[in-house]
This record gives structure tokens, C-alpha cells and sequence, in this order.
């Protein structure tokens, strides 16, 4: 049997460690960057009629118009990101197509679609992103709460801030922009991290009653290593499927792979030394 709960001030200082380093980044590159969808601006979608080596593309918008471009994947289209809107900057559409065409003379982008978002939607859209979060979690600690005792719920939500805090950190540290796909994919990742802690806080329970008289650290340790295989069984196959959008899927998607991988990760982390750790810590106190 591993003893997990030997290693919990390790555990504490590593995630401290990444929060740190993501507080360090945060105040290096002066906040997250945010991208169109937080700070308004235009998505425009090109098509070329022969497949196109996008790197001039990519290069000519950023410098031009301090914008992304985004390949799709089996298709000769891309998807075109600046900060700009038909009401900043007139004849948006004909500038971008002049921008293109200048670098993309034999195979000439034609716009198929575009949408634009205003700097007062962004705004909103950002606070009701943080708004779900934060709801997320404080919906998540009654339920704990109700389902077990207090001092579970504490570990729970705890973890499930530790692993918000860990995947912002993290696009913090490669100084990648945070969109609405980041805000789903953490979102999606707190309801992954409180399944896996809930099944370990379950067995938790369950020993705490059979293994009564026994020390706390002993019962912790026995239920996590009950179902550890569970846990790395469905961490393991749930990466395999997010590690192929992440390498397959493309810069559309890359950002919402990669928030969902770093969150597994950080899930199984901390429902394994986090979530049980800070329980341990308040159920002493409530014993």
C-alpha cells in the first residue's frame, strides 16, 4: 500500500509552486491575455480554392493587425481573429482580403463568413464566465456538504480552486490567451475533478465506519488505494482521447484540448493529495 498522506506537505509546496509561477507570469506579462471573445473584436472565416501554406498568412495579421490565424482541419480555410470591428476600423473586410491576397497572390481567400463582438459584450461575457465558475463552486460545496460532512466539502472544493488556479496558471506561464473554450474546458474539468474526488471521499466514508478505531491517515490512505486503479484507468483513457485533439485537432481546438488535459491532470492530482489532505485537516477539528 502507498502511503499518500506522507507526502502532503510536498504536495502543498508543488501546487503552491505552480500557483506562484503562474502569480509571477500574471504580473510579468502584465494579466491574462484575453482573447476576442473577452475584448470584443472580429472572426472572419477565408476560404482558398488550393490548400495554403498559412505561415505567411499567420505573419502578415499579426504584424498588420496584432491577430491569430487558425487552421481547419482537412479544409483549405481559416479563421481570422483580430481585436478590430466593423465599427473601429472602416471597410474591415476589404483590408483583410487586401492583407491576404498581399502574401497569397496564386491562390486568392475568399470570405465565407465573419461575426463581430463589441468590447461591452466581451466585458459581459467575461463576468458571467467568472460568475459560473464561482456558482460552480459554491453549488458544488453544498452538495458536498449535504452528501457527506463539512470537512469534505472543504477538501472538495478546495481541490477543485486548486485545479482552476493550476490551469489559468498554466496558460499564464506559455502566456496563451484565455477564450470562451478555456472557461468551458475548466468548467467541464471541475465536473471530471469532484466525480474522481467524490468516488474516493465515498470509499473514505465507507472504511471510516469498517475500519473504525484505526488512525485517519490509514483509513485515507487504504480508501485511495481502493480505488486507485479506477482512477488512473479513467485518467489514462480520458488523456489518450484529449492528448489526440490536442496533437490532431488543430489551433481551433488547441486551446480547449489543452485546458481539458492540463485539468485532468491536475483533477487526479489533487483528489488524490489535495482533496483528502484538507479534509483530513478540518475533520481532526470536527471529530
Amino acid at each position: 500500500m502507498f502511503h499518500f498522506s506522507q507526502y502532503r506537505i510536498q504536495s502543498a509546496l508543488l501546487s503552491l509552486l505552480v500557483i506562484f509561477a503562474g502569480i509571477s507570469a500574471y504580473i510579468y506579462n502584465g494579466g491574462f491575455r484575453y482573447s476576442v471573445d473577452f475584448t470584443g473584436g472580429t472572426d472572419i472565416r477565408m476560404r482558398f480554392d488550393k490548400p495554403e501554406n498559412t505561415a505567411a498568412i499567420k505573419k502578415a495579421i499579426h504584424d498588420e493587425w496584432n491577430g491569430t490565424v487558425y487552421n481547419i482541419i482537412d479544409a483549405n480555410e481559416i479563421i481570422i481573429r483580430i481585436q478590430d470591428t466593423p465599427e473601429t476600423t472602416d471597410n474591415l473586410d476589404q483590408k483583410i482580403q487586401a492583407t491576404v491576397d498581399a502574401v497569397s497572390i496564386d491562390n486568392p481567400g475568399k470570405i465565407l463568413q465573419k461575426s463581430s463582438l463589441s468590447s461591452a459584450v466581451g466585458d459581459s461575457l467575461r463576468n458571467s464566465s467568472i460568475k459560473a465558475i464561482l456558482i460552480a463552486l459554491a453549488l458544488m460545496l453544498v452538495y458536498i456538504a449535504m452528501r457527506f460532512r463539512f470537512a469534505f466539502a472543504i477538501g472538495a472544493v478546495v481541490a477543485l480552486f486548486h485545479d482552476a488556479l493550476a490551469v489559468l496558471a498554466c496558460f499564464l506561464i506559455i502566456n496563451r490567451p484565455i477564450d470562451i473554450d478555456v472557461v468551458a474546458a475548466i468548467l467541464a474539468v471541475l465536473g471530471y475533478s469532484i466525480n474522481d474526488t467524490i468516488v474516493i471521499f465515498t470509499q473514505i466514508r465507507k472504511n471510516l465506519v469498517s475500519m473504525k478505531g484505526k488512525a485517519l491517515d490509514v483509513i485515507v490512505d487504504t480508501s485511495i488505494n481502493q480505488t486507485l486503479r479506477r482512477t488512473i484507468l479513467t485518467s489514462a483513457s480520458t488523456s489518450l482521447v484529449v492528448g489526440s485533439m490536442l496533437i490532431f485537432g488543430g489551433d481551433a481546438i488547441r486551446s480547449l484540448s489543452l485546458a481539458i488535459l492540463l485539468g485532468i491532470i491536475f483533477g487526479t492530482y489533487s483528489s488524490i493529495f489535495i482533496a483528502s489532505s484538507i479534509m483530513m485537516l478540518f475533520y481532526k477539528e470536527n471529530k
